[in-house]
């Protein structure tokens, strides 16, 4: 089996949830150690504790995937004997890399929003916050006859292509490419010093621009040219927008007290604080990781019926009532749902039959609060 090193792991990572969507100031990316080596053990995690890291030493684990940055803020220096240096130091002294994904897998596709909003069952789901829109690309490919559906299917499942709920999406024209392959070359088609007319075809389809890169790759190892020609050009509509949160409805109305048995079930708490006028029965919810206290009124405005978060304050709790918002608040603990969840999308990004690399989800409660 190959072995892969934790630079080719950050790197198909972040093909999902780029650091540039990371907010200003969020700290992430490697923490810890070193990713210039084979990783063959991952262990996911909402925190790294330093029961977390326990767990990893038991398991014998090279890299740790993390929501919650261990080094936020600058830190001036070190201290072993206590604190996050002493969970620094243990990392260090047992090889255990550390990454961290916060605001830029709260935003991903599929990240941590989507996650909590597939565990409430919610459908037709939106960006809740909107922070950036993906631009698009239209990537053109000349493709001799013989090729164009493995080279069409191998972009189509690179990503490429993708209009609403439709994959695979590309036009297709006939032609004849030119061409005379130089001295130096080895080519596919045609004879070194003579001009060759080669029958092609035109394929055209969309790509956003953050898997572009990636996109590129993979025609370049599908098509059978030593060098394929195609071009890459801007488009003038609106690409993918990507932000916090997600809005969106459940399948049927519940009551209001039903629906919250259902957060409680769908998160795995046994308590949640509440805030603001009830609602009659619940279709529309917005729901945002983490600590959303700035976005209440974005669900106001979406007109949601609960606004479901973590960490409120008293004061927005009360500003969000008094505008007739019901809030919910299950912790910020929730955002645990990423442990599986990171594990599953990195087994699927990976063929794990392939490469000699095990994924673990932390077994490890990080949850501060002990409630009675």
């Amino acid at each position: 089996m190959k072995t892969a090193d934790g630079r080719m792991i950050a790197e198909i990572f972040e093909g999902w949830a780029p650091r540039s969507l990371a907010l200003e100031k969020d700290n992430v990316g490697l923490m810890v150690g070193t990713l210039n080596k084979p990783v063959h053990r991952v262990l996911t995690t909402l925190d790294v504790s330093n029961e977390v890291v326990d767990e990893a030493v038991e398991k014998d684990i090279d890299l740790i995937i993390a929501h919650h940055p261990l080094i936020f803020k600058p830190m001036a220096s070190i201290e072993t004997s206590g604190g996050k240096g002493s969970i620094i130091e243990k990392c260090m002294k047992h090889d255990i890399a550390v990454y961290a994904a916060h605001t830029n897998l709260d935003i991903a596709d599929g990240g941590v929003n989507d996650m909590l909003a597939d565990a409430l069952g919610l459908e037709k789901t939106e960006v809740l916050v909107p922070m950036t829109e993906v631009p698009l690309k239209k990537l053109t490919a000349f493709v001799p006859e013989g090729h164009v559906e493995s080279v069409r299917s191998a972009l189509g499942d690179a990503g490429a292509g993708h209009i609403g709920d439709y994959s695979h999406c590309t036009f297709s024209t006939d032609g004849t490419g030119t061409f005379i392959p130089g001295d130096n070359t080895d080519p596919y088609l045609g004879t070194r010093g003579q001009m060759e007319f080669a029958p092609e075809t035109r394929m055209e389809t969309i790509v956003p621009e953050t898997i572009l890169p990636d996109v590129i790759k993979v025609l370049e190892s599908a098509h059978p040219y030593e060098e394929p020609a195609y071009d890459v050009y801007p488009l003038d509509i609106q690409g993918e927008v990507m932000g916090l949160g997600r809005i969106g409805y459940l399948s049927e109305s519940h009551s209001y007290e039903g629906f919250i048995e259902h957060v409680k079930s769908a998160f795995g708490v046994r308590h949640v604080r509440t805030a603001g006028p009830e609602p009659s029965e619940v279709r529309t919810v917005a729901v945002l990781g983490g600590d959303g206290n700035k976005f209440w009124s974005h669900a106001l405005k979406r007109g949601a019926d609960v606004y479901i978060t973590g960490d409120l304050y008293f004061h927005t709790a009360q500003d969000a009532a008094l505008e007739g918002l019901n809030t919910i608040d299950p912790g910020h603990h929730i955002e645990q749902i990423i442990k599986e969840g990171v594990r599953r999308k990195m087994e699927s990004l990976i063929d794990i039959s392939v490469y000699d690399i095990t994924f673990y989800a932390s077994t490890i409660s990080t949850e501060p609060f002990t409630f009675r």
